[in-house]
């Protein structure tokens, strides 16, 4: 049970409610009026429990489920869930349960309030309804949309704007970007800093001045300690709907599109174009100046050294289509016994 000292829980819903919420529709003779008062696992369900089924692997956990109720793709509601189960069929199982999640247990925004240690420079605007934490700073310049939470310690830069419903984590620093509405950064971020690039020269290096901005597009969601570049003079952008986990690093110029979900500890290189809806697993790279198509799947540890064609799913370093990196390991695996063998 998620611990009441960390997550509140709102209130009770019938199962009713909760199909309508999410979509659903039940099993003809369900009592729509059953009340539900927590989410959990199938496991660890009780009777006053919502639990969810999408996948096979879990089968019996399902015939064996305690909880009051479950969301349940259709081809799998023939798998005999025990008695006294309500079944809530959806094609999208994990889907629906996350809107019932966020119903039991809503996001919290603070009552309006400015600490005693923030720093607000008087040319900074604040918008209605703003929580700003304790040694947070917000420079000259800098526009805060309204119902914004800035952290404990956040930092944001000279002449930064922020839309509204925007939540900025502790200890992040923004400079250098303008920030859409509904988009959080996570504890650490840092949004707008210099961009790796200099020229390289025998005498040393030398510093090449970085002109751009970082824009972020609204509902995006930015991970822990995950640091974005400005540009060097055109900007970095990150589109709408985007989320990135922890620790991933964008360099200059990159151009992120619409709906990408981009995985812990990514690298994508200055100057990349990654397309709408695309997904690059964990500890994958993509060298700089390419282009990731749109709803191209990049697997886990992946190094993209080419441009990717729109939907193709690739593995392996150098990147390559995943069919083919199968194969070459079926070939190897095949050679390797053969030496065994011989």
């Amino acid at each position: 049970m998620p611990d009441e000292r960390f997550f509140k829980r709102h209130s009770a819903f019938s199962v009713g409610q909760l199909a309508e919420m999410t979509g659903c529709e039940t099993v003809p003779g369900t009592d729509n009026e059953y009340m539900l008062e927590d989410v959990m696992p199938l496991d660890k369900a009780g009777s006053t429990d919502l639990s969810f089924f999408d996948n096979i692997k879990y089968k019996d956990q399902f015939l064996a489920t305690k909880a009051g109720a479950c969301f349940v793709d259709p081809q799998f509601a023939d798998k005999k869930a025990p008695e006294g189960v309500h079944l809530l069929l959806t094609s999208r199982p994990y889907k629906s349960y996350a809107l019932a999640a966020q119903a039991f247990y809503p996001d919290a925004h603070p009552a309006e309030s400015v600490a005693d240690t923030a720093v607000i420079n008087s040319e900074a605007k604040i918008g209605a309804g703003c929580v700003i934490e304790a040694g947070a700073v917000i420079a000259a310049g800098a526009e805060i949309g309204d119902r914004c939470w800035i952290e404990a310690n956040a930092t944001i830069g000279e002449n930064v704007i922020i839309g509204s419903h925007c939540r900025i984590g502790a200890g992040a620093a923004v400079s250098h970007a303008l920030i859409e509405d509904h988009v959080r950064l996570y504890t650490g971020v840092r949004v707008g800093q210099d961009g790796f690039g200099f020229a390289i020269d025998p005498h040393g290096h030398v510093k090449v001045p970085q002109l751009g901005r970082v824009l972020i597009g609204s509902h995006v969601e930015i991970g822990a300690n995950t640091c974005i570049d400005r540009g060097s003079g055109p900007d970095t952008v990150i589109g709408a709907g985007t989320w990135i986990d922890n620790l991933v690093q964008i360099g200059h110029n990159a151009q992120i599109g619409m709906g990408c979900v981009i995985v812990s500890q990514v690298g994508i290189s200055g100057s990349a174009v990654i397309e709408d809806f695309v997904a690059l697993g964990g500890q994958s790279g993509v060298a700089g100046h390419l282009r990731v198509g749109q709803g191209a799947k990049i697997s886990a540890q992946a190094g993209v050294m080419r441009d990717v064609p729109p939907g193709e799913e690739q593995a392996g370093t150098p990147a390559m289509p995943s069919k083919q990196v199968i194969r070459q390991i079926i070939a190897l695996g095949k050679l390797v016994d053969k030496k065994k063998a011989s």
